[in-house]
């Protein structure tokens, strides 16, 4: 292991990716797009532009489409359309959701709003046996929150089937239409998916996780919804406030570069086989547990862009230190929770608390090499065997 590496390797890409290149345009639209002026309107038209193109790209109406400042903000404006809804109607979200969903669903049940949780399987994937459960225990139910990739383990939910086999078994039953809704934040752009045929609801995104600047997000949403915060009557009413112009055309621009089919199985398939090579690297050094342990190296069932694994006698967070020190940049899980100790979707998981403290996430992206994952491995090895 060479202790004296020269440059910073980051493995973090689901914390944020390393941003891509855009200028913007070559005369910066800084008008308020709500103003009637010229200058104005030309901050309109280049904001209605942007979203234009993304509609384009992810193959949905432009009107179903809504700038918001990010994944977290996108999935509370979803979540608390409930409190405006009568009869106080209750959600129901996976056990290893992002903390944008679960902490804003508990938000509900403070309100009395009747809030479950869907069991997940050892694998952290919720299965359809158990959501039917949850929805009979929950008959109040109205909005069923599903992620498309968890961003701790990189387990991947399979949202068509999902979604099918649930319309299906409310139909069957005479149950009321659920509204499903889908954080998609690490799965647009990262493994093959078609917002299109997904039969979804709405769904969040976020732009940094796809190289695209912090505070711009989108929100997909099929039929409108209203909205908690009041004021303007900026996208549609449902998210007031002065629209983020530059960040919507640099969102644009990050769909453009990384979000189209071919260009997400290409770079799919380099992940897979480069995450395949970190697991049989990982492999090597005594006492290396995956979570979950049987993962395999080309396991479809996950990400392969994120993965959680534990080693002997380490707690995370010193792992993660030891490895900054050398050049390396590693997590032990969401970003948005790095404060807390607790590991909530390992737990859900069924992992046992001392392995999950020993838990580090690693996260790759598409400038990540074999070169750096074989360092990365190297000095892993170097911090374990020195305890």
């Amino acid at each position: 292991m060479n202790e004296t590496i020269s440059r910073r390797i980051y493995f973090d890409w689901a914390a944020t990716a390393i941003p891509i290149q855009f200028d913007g345009p070559g005369a910066y639209p800084w008008g308020n797009p709500s103003s009637l002026h010229e200058e104005g309107k030309k901050a309109r038209e280049a904001l209605e532009g942007a979203r234009k193109t993304c509609a384009r790209i992810l193959g949905v109406p432009e009107h179903t489409l809504f700038f918001t400042s990010g994944g977290t903000e996108s999935n509370a404006l979803v979540i608390h359309s409930l409190l405006l809804r009568p009869g106080k109607p209750g959600i129901l979200y996976g056990a290893t959701e992002h903390p944008s969903v679960r902490e804003n669903a508990e938000i509900l049940r403070r309100l009395e709003h009747p809030v479950g949780t869907i069991p997940v399987a050892s694998d952290g994937r919720v299965v359809a046996e158990a959501l039917f459960a949850s929805l009979e225990k929950f008959p109040r139910t109205r909005l069923v929150c599903l992620m498309g990739v968890n961003n701790e383990t990189g387990a991947i939910h399979d949202i068509p089937r999902l979604v099918k086999e649930l319309r299906a078994y409310q139909a069957q039953r005479g149950g009321p239409p659920l509204h499903i809704h889908c954080d998609l934040v690490q799965t647009l752009g990262k493994i093959p998916f078609s917002l299109q045929e997904a039969d979804i609801d709405s769904a969040a995104m976020s732009a940094h996780k796809l190289g695209g600047p912090r505070g711009i997000g989108l929100l997909y949403c099929r039929k409108k919804i209203e909205g908690l915060l009041r004021g303007g009557e900026q996208e549609g009413g449902l998210r007031p406030g002065t629209e983020n112009v530059w960040g919507a055309l640099a969102l644009a621009h990050c769909l453009e570069q990384r979000i189209s089919p071919a260009v997400v199985g290409q770079e799919y398939q380099a992940a897979v086989h480069r995450m395949a090579l970190l697991i049989q690297e990982l492999s090597r050094i005594p006492g290396t547990t995956l979570i979950p342990a049987d993962r395999a190296p080309e396991d479809p069932r996950f990400s392969p862009y994120i993965l959680q694994v534990a080693f002997p006698n380490l707690p995370g967070e010193v792992m993660v230190r030891a490895l900054n020190d050398r050049g390396f940049a590693v997590s032990t899980g969401s970003a948005c929770s790095a404060s807390h100790q607790d590991r909530p979707i390992l737990k859900a998981m069924g992992v046992p608390e001392e392995l999950a403290r020993r838990g580090i996430r690693i996260s790759q992206g598409w400038t990540t090499t074999e070169e750096d994952i074989r360092a990365l491995v190297a000095a892993i090895a170097t911090i374990v065997q020195k305890g």
